[in-house]
């Protein structure tokens, strides 16, 4: 082989083998980090009782959904004002566009006997513990019998509190 192409393949050589070779490195780390608040989400359905006839002679009933939603392991109880009408979770009213009143009750219990409100009074509240999926509970309402108010469309709004 000449000596000009021994040459030539020598520095091709040394070329690649400089390319080859690795270049200094150097690593760290770094650290993640996040803080998981404790927090809860609440939604309602409408506790719609139809229509109501007092000469019925018996109670009209309803029920609705309340849902929550917390982070795992978060405990949080949830409450129920008395209402934007009589504002008294002992005494409930919905009113109609006159003010006229027609009195109801939201239960916590299917038998209609544990009122289900802010914790005041005979008034309870319902608790859980959050596991990150959807929790329903059912507001159980009645509308006594017997109450010869004016004929009229009635309503009230009821406030749902989750604390936690």
């Amino acid at each position: 082989m000449p000596k000009s192409l021994r040459m030539a393949l020598a520095v091709l050589v040394g070329l690649i083998a400089a390319d080859a070779a690795p270049a200094a490195t150097q690593s760290t780390t770094f650290s993640v980090t996040a803080t998981v608040l404790g927090s809860c989400s609440v939604s309602a359905g409408t506790l719609a009782f139809g229509s109501y006839t007092p000469t019925a002679g018996s109670s009209t009933d309803a029920s609705s959904t309340v849902n929550v939603v917390c982070t795992n392991g978060t405990d949080y109880t949830v409450a129920l004002d008395g209402g934007s009408t009589a504002n008294n979770v002992a005494a409930r009213e919905m009113n109609d566009a006159a003010s006229h009143t027609l009195s109801y009750e939201i239960y916590k219990d299917s038998a209609r006997a544990t009122v289900w409100g802010d914790g005041t009074g005979a008034s309870v509240t319902q608790s859980g513990t959050g596991g990150g999926a959807t929790q329903s509970f059912t507001a159980y309402g009645r509308v006594p019998a017997a109450q010869f108010v004016t004929a009229g469309n009635y309503a009230d709004t009821v406030t749902v509190t989750v604390s936690y």
